[in-house]
């Protein structure tokens, strides 16, 4: 069952949300109308080291504002998803998503104001087996 809200911890998510990377040297906009949408954590061997949790948008509601060139792309298995970091402080920014490529999973720990850490009940996907995998 999908994870949605329109606050956390008191504090509403804006229509348009300004995120940025660790050392702010990547700032970008997302456009998030109904809020955070499916909030989640994912299993597989990147997720389950990264520890981030996730929220998804249309790939047409992100604007990169500053330091595109230091995005850094990672790519594996099936190379179907694409992971962005900041190159200089290397925290994950957003991915195309495997399940889904018209959309992004983005970072929530990266929404200015946001402390994922307050969101109670997140669920977990199964990334370890993902049907993708059983082709």
């Amino acid at each position: 069952m999908a994870l949605n809200l329109t606050e956390v911890d008191g504090v509403m998510i804006n229509a348009k949300h300004t995120a940025t990377c660790h050392c702010g040297s990547v700032e970008f906009e997302l456009d998030l109308p109904e809020g955070l949408v499916d909030l989640r954590r994912c299993d597989c061997s990147l997720c389950r080291r990264r520890g981030a949790i996730a929220a998804s948008i249309p790939l047409s509601a992100i604007k990169i504002i500053k330091g595109a060139q230091l995005l850094t792309l990672y790519q594996f298995n099936t190379h179907t998803a694409k992971h962005y970091f900041c190159r200089k402080c290397g925290i994950y920014t957003h991915q195309q998503r495997r399940s889904n490529p018209t959309q992004y999973g983005f970072n929530v720990g990266c929404l200015e104001g946001i402390n994922p850490l307050k969101i109670p009940n997140i669920p977990t996907y199964d990334g370890v087996n993902h049907p993708a995998d059983s082709k």
